[in-house]
């Protein structure tokens, strides 16, 4: 009887298919208490139990449907805001909020970079003992760096844990300054150690480990830039001008 009820109801949707009308009464006369409806359904979704026309119908609705869905405006996603996360643009607007004692120590420690190259420039010489004076200024500077990170991650309501990440690149500076200070022979391999390990250091205050002050960034870049400058000024002098001591032995 189940059947001849679905025969019936398929029947009704597929009139004029006389293929379908077949099929219903073989099943109907069987006997059969159940029937495959899922491969039933199928065939006549594919088309087999219908007229040509009416398939030729199906297909022409689908291929119009499918051609106004293309040419419907896709929606485009909103563009999410400009972060201002680069440098220049974001932590340099904050460096009017550095506390005063840490703007005026930071640029007084620019003294004894620009200092170096500035007297030699003067001077038209090229003093050998300044110059690895300002290099070892530089390797004390990086080696400070380092410990800064140090003194950040240690207390108990700081951002940032005592980890190995933070803990064993604060050690990097350090190693980077006391190579540097091992070539006090050769000025020009020293300075560009220091310059490396300054490079390194706000790397890592920048970029590895972004999580100081807006403010204390802007200022840690703006001193290293001069401070590189400094350096690499130095090394041009030692090209151009001739050698001599500024403390007589």
């Amino acid at each position: 009887m189940l059947a001849s009820i679905i025969g019936r109801q398929i029947l009704g949707n597929f009139r004029g298919s006389s293929s379908l009308l077949q099929l219903s009464r073989k099943l109907a006369c069987s006997g059969q208490q159940t029937v495959n409806f899922s491969t039933l359904l199928t065939r006549c979704l594919n088309g087999q139990f219908l007229p040509r026309h009416g398939t030729s119908a199906v297909l022409g609705s689908q291929s119009f449907h499918w051609s106004v869905h293309r040419l419907k405006k896709q929606p485009q996603g909103e563009e999410s805001p400009p972060r201002e996360l680069d440098l220049l643009r974001y932590d340099m607007k904050h460096l009017k909020n550095a506390p005063k004692p840490a703007l005026y120590l930071g640029l007084a420690g620019l003294i004894p970079f620009v200092s170096a190259p500035l007297l030699m420039a003067v001077t038209e010489l090229y003093y050998s003992d300044v110059a690895f004076a300002q290099v070892a200024y530089g390797a004390s500077i990086v080696s400070f760096l380092g410990g800064i990170r140090w003194g950040f991650a240690l207390p108990a309501g700081s951002p940032e844990k005592p980890d190995w990440l933070n803990l064993a690149n604060s050690v990097v500076p350090s190693l980077i300054a006391w190579t540097a200070l091992l070539f006090q022979h050769d000025i020009t391999s020293s300075a560009m150690i220091v310059i490396i390990g300054l490079g390194i250091a706000l790397h890592y205050d920048l970029s590895l480990l972004p999580t100081y002050p807006s403010w204390f960034k802007a200022l840690r870049a703006i001193l290293t830039i001069v401070a590189f400058l400094s350096l690499l000024g130095t090394l041009i002098i030692k090209q151009v001008y001739p050698e001599k001591k500024f403390i007589r032995d």
